[in-house]
């Protein structure tokens, strides 16, 4: 049983290691580089787009997150323009996404519906 924990242990290494050292080198390569950022972005665009597409996300409601989002891609673009991305520029990206993503959350969930995916919010039936 301990040789084969270690044995497993080993194989994910030799997977792991590659992967890392790639990050590093990157980073330390292009200061201004800013990989988690950028991630984060696709990844509340894609948050977004499945918000519309489940219609959890009125019309209104993308357009203006994908203001937010342009909004947060200009603070990145002006932290990188001197060459390099301080702690405290990528704090205060982090910082932004963080008030984005709950937002995003908020409004996937506040029962305002476009099932009909005609941009408008859609009434709720009235009880009789």
């Amino acid at each position: 049983m301990k040789r084969t924990s270690s044995l497993l242990a080993a194989v994910l290494a030799a997977f792991a290691l590659p992967v890392l050292a790639q990050t590093v080198a990157t980073t330390a390569r292009d200061p201004a580089a800013a990989p988690g950022v950028d991630k984060r972005q696709a990844l509340q665009q894609q948050r977004i787009d499945q918000g519309v597409k489940s219609g959890g996300l009125t019309a209104k409601e993308a357009a203006r997150m994908e203001r937010d989002q342009q909004r947060i891609q200009k603070m990145e673009d002006k932290a990188k323009a001197d060459g390099k991305v301080t702690p405290k520029e990528r704090a205060r990206l982090e910082k932004a996404q963080n008030v984005e993503s709950k937002k995003i959350a908020r409004e996937k969930h506040d029962r305002q519906r476009d099932r009909n995916h005609d941009g408008k919010m859609d009434r709720p039936a009235r009880k009789k």
